[in-house]
């Protein structure tokens, strides 16, 4: 059975979409810590990522820096944090979090953002994004 991030990739579910490559994907989360806090994926549905292969793993986090990047240059913020948890939904997922304070890491507080905003936002750091 396909996930929920499965049906996105696919277009099955509307996303914000920010990257995507052959094999990974990077979407606005829709319920974010911060302003500019992306999912990054892989396209092969796998649950844990330590289940990950070596090369997908590692592919994972080059393309997760690549996203980092892009975001940074988009958002103003500290620094992008980094979070991998993985209990929301059974696909591997990384979230990168624009931090301005330890707050914005701790999944507690969220932000509201109106659909322009999103679209907005998913349009400027995918104007940033540049694979390395």
């Amino acid at each position: 059975m396909s996930t929920l991030f499965t049906k996105i990739i696919k277009g099955e579910i509307p996303s914000y979409k920010v990257a995507e490559t052959d094999a990974y994907f990077a979407f606005l989360d829709i319920n974010p810590n911060s302003k500019g806090h992306t999912l990054c994926i892989p396209k092969k549905e796998v649950n844990k990522i330590f289940d990950l292969d070596e090369d997908t793993y590692m592919g994972l986090m080059k393309f997760s820096r690549d996203v980092a990047h892009a975001i940074e240059k988009s958002v103003p913020c500290e620094r992008i944090g980094m979070s991998v948890i993985g209990l929301e939904v059974p696909h591997v997922h990384v979230h990168l979090i624009p931090l301005h304070t330890m707050e914005n890491a701790r999944f507690t507080s969220k932000v509201k953002l109106q659909p322009e905003e999103f679209e907005a936002l998913a349009a400027k750091i995918a104007s940033n994004f540049k694979s390395s």
